[in-house]
């Protein structure tokens, strides 16, 4: 039964951050119109994705991070053809997040600020980074193999992608340290982070 609760509140945790990565990416983003159609856009709403997985785990944050950016996508027509390309790399992002964070790092393991703040933004780094390299790359593919777009168009839009993907990675790392490491102790208290109490000889 317990587990069973644990598991609904993660769920509506997921659901929250979910509609702030829908948010902060419909409603704060500039977005760029590109040739043919397409379009690109300066945004934070990674810096949101990451906060999820920083907060519930690589799994439920990637989650909340593509249903949310998915949906995003699907409701503006600009978008809406990525959209599947949207939820599969942010999806990816909060799984390397978790990944560092909790599998590696074990930052709820610890009560040492400096090291959760540093491993929390290795950890950020680590999954933007995954985005600036794969977002273009997996876009150009996506576009010319699967939209059909020209090569010569594909071309400009990954070109156009690794820029602003690049400064969105920037500002998405620096907001998600700063909140996370703001908010964790306010999380603590609502039992939204879960302390792993490590056992002593």
């Amino acid at each position: 039964m317990e587990r069973r609760n644990e598991t609904l509140i993660k769920l509506a945790q997921t659901g929250l951050l979910a509609a702030l990565c829908f948010v902060t990416f419909t409603f704060g983003q500039i977005k760029i119109p590109l040739p043919g159609g397409g379009a690109t856009s300066f945004h934070v709403g990674n810096a949101f994705c990451v906060l999820a997985a920083l907060i519930l785990g690589g799994w439920y944050g990637g989650l909340a991070g593509a249903i949310g950016m998915g949906i995003a996508d699907i409701i503006d027509p600009v978008y809406i053809t990525g959209a599947p390309k949207t939820f599969i790399l942010k999806l990816c992002i909060g799984l390397i997040v978790g990944l560092v964070a909790h599998r590696i790092a074990k930052i709820n393991e610890s009560t040492d600020r400096k090291y959760i703040l540093r491993w929390s933004v290795i950890a950020s780094v680590a999954g933007l980074l995954f985005n600036v390299i794969a977002d273009p790359l997996v876009g150009f593919f996506y576009n010319q193999y699967i939209l059909g777009q020209p090569q010569q168009m594909a071309e400009v839009l990954a070109k156009w992608s690794t820029a602003t993907t690049f400064v969105n990675a920037i500002l998405s790392v620096i907001i998600a340290g700063v909140l996370y490491n703001a908010l964790r102790p306010v999380l603590l208290r609502l039992g939204m982070i879960h302390p792993v109490k490590v056992k002593t000889a």
